[in-house]
């Protein structure tokens, strides 16, 4: 009786503690498989907005050059028994940085002893001419004129094809002076001018 007894203790015993380690708060079997936590996603980063250059400033452009120049100009030639002095306005387009084109009229005042009777005379005309830059300073001439002399015996109309150069010298902006030396190259039989006698003129031009 006694050894039933210690057999019922020791089952009652072996319930009690499988009981105890399936009670709440046990520690969980080492076994089980571990909790996983969420896996949150990382933001996805927006990259700034792309700023485009600001535009680049507009060159200023250069001024355009008048391609109109004109002036003045006072003309003379001496040799013995004779001289004359002449005005001589101006005017001509560009028609490119060295090339240009114009017109000039011509007044003058001529005194002549080389004949029997001394005279003196009123004499004026029209005339075309080119000049090309050969430097800065330098330039070449060519010039086709017409003038009516006054001549003792009546008016003649002498033709002149001028050949030459001259040399101009910036004075201030714009202003140019102007020496100009040329030579007849017709020679027409009533034309004032001795055979290889030059035509020297002075003046100043507006652009040129």
């Amino acid at each position: 009786m006694r050894h039933r007894q210690i057999v019922l203790a020791a089952a009652m015993l072996l319930f009690a503690g499988a009981a105890s380690a399936q009670a709440p708060g046990a520690t969980p079997d080492s076994t089980a498989a571990p909790a996983v936590a969420p896996v949150t996603p990382a933001p996805v980063s927006t990259p700034p907005p792309v700023t485009p250059p600001p535009p680049a400033p507009a060159k200023a452009k250069a001024p355009v050059e008048n391609p109109i120049y004109f002036g003045g100009a006072v003309g003379f030639s001496f040799w013995s028994n004779y001289w004359r002095i002449s005005l001589e306005p101006f005017a001509a387009y560009k028609l490119n940085p060295k090339l240009s084109v114009g017109g000039r009229l011509r007044y003058e005042y001529l005194s002549d002893s080389r004949g029997v009777v001394d005279h003196t005379e009123n004499n004026f005309g029209a005339g075309v001419f080119s000049n090309y830059r050969v430097t800065q300073q330098l330039y070449a001439h060519a010039e086709y004129d017409y003038m009516s002399y006054d001549y003792p015996g009546g008016r003649e109309t002498v033709p002149f094809l001028w050949l030459g150069g001259g040399y101009s010298q910036l004075i201030r902006p714009g202003v140019w002076s102007i020496v100009e030396v040329s030579w007849d190259l017709i020679n027409d039989k009533n034309s004032p001018y001795e055979s290889g006698q030059p035509s020297v003129s002075v003046g100043v031009g507006v652009g040129f």
